[in-house]
């Protein structure tokens, strides 16, 4: 039998060799691979040659003066949902052009073993905490800039080594979120995940766009696409109470309701509501979209989803896929 003092020794050795190995691959570091950056490119698909160059890593910049792409260009369409390729801590701005122009925006994020810039895309913040899988922010609008351009976010490693291993994902990665019920369920049929409206001609979806032509006012909600006649879910159980009326002028989508329970409180807009008051359950039938395009022609139609207190309810409305109850 070994002595006890050999054992100790023992037990302290490999306790000193485990925690080296954490300092070097930290717990956090579970994907070899990244997850998907924007919604409607699951494969983080690189972009190919236009005729403003190329997007792999190493592509000539600069006329072919010796200048060399130190970042890999991922496909993404104007306005799309941005994920968190991993989980870490935001820093930013960051300002690729140094002009304001309109695609001058970028965050960085530090953690899982990796440093990363992402670059013309707005973040819904530039600080704080944010998970492998989570609504990073929208992508800005490349085509204003350089019309024709395959729109993408600009991925640079903070080294300026290559990505390109790290964003080839596994199998096609659906954004993974928690499974918590600080998360509500599916609010529209057909937008399982309650992917947030981009920009169209109308404005943005986001909480804290412009409103009023840009003249101060901000957008207190947060717009879920969902297409006219839909069916509506109830996000989370509660009581109802209404209608709502957001526009105060009765037109076609001028109805909504408001629902508190389960530690929240949010006004519904542009729905019409199955009733108006009594009990809901979360994922139960609660009424259907309006007729959106007909008040606004080509705007991406969408539910106004507003919380009581005007707070961003979009880390709320993040991962509705599977959570229908």
């Amino acid at each position: 039998m070994m002595p006890a003092l050999s054992l100790i020794a023992l037990v302290s050795v490999l306790s000193a060799v485990f925690a080296k190995q954490l300092d070097v691959h930290p717990p956090q570091q579970q994907h070899r691979h990244w997850a998907q950056l924007c919604s409607g490119n699951p494969s983080n698909r690189i972009r190919g040659c236009d005729r403003y160059g190329c997007g792999n890593f190493g592509a000539s910049r600069q006329g072919g003066k010796g200048e060399r792409h130190v970042g890999v260009d991922v496909i993404c369409a104007d306005g799309a949902t941005v994920y968190a390729p991993f989980s870490g801590q935001l820093s930013g701005p960051i300002r690729f052009f140094h002009n304001g122009n309109a695609i001058d925006d970028g965050v960085q994020i530090r953690g899982s073993g990796y440093c990363v810039k992402l670059v013309c895309i707005h973040p819904i913040r530039y600080h704080g905490q944010i998970q492998r899988g989570q609504q990073l922010g929208r992508m800005l609008p490349m085509q204003k800039v350089f019309p024709g351009i395959v729109s993408h976010i600009h991925v640079e490693n903070c080294d300026r080594s290559d990505p390109t291993p790290l964003l080839t994902p596994d199998v096609p990665d659906v954004p993974p979120f928690p499974q918590q019920d600080t998360h509500w369920g599916t609010v529209c049929a057909g937008n399982p995940i309650n992917e947030i409206r981009g920009c169209d001609n109308y404005g943005c979806g986001y909480y804290g766009a412009p409103r009023r032509g840009g003249k101060g006012g901000k957008h207190t909600g947060v717009d879920v696409i969902c297409a006219d006649g839909a069916t509506v879910y109830a996000p989370f159980s509660g009581e109802l109470s209404g209608p709502i009326k957001f526009f105060h002028n009765g037109n076609a989508i001028d109805d909504g309701v408001q629902i508190r329970g389960s530690g929240f409180c949010v006004k519904l807009l542009c729905i019409h509501p199955i009733r108006y008051h009594g009990r809901i359950t979360k994922g139960q039938v609660l009424g259907r979209m309006l007729p959106m395009q007909r008040v606004f022609p080509g705007i991406t139609s969408h539910i106004h989803i507003e919380n009581c207190d005007r707070s961003d309810p979009t880390g709320n409305l993040e991962g509705g896929k599977g959570r229908r109850k």
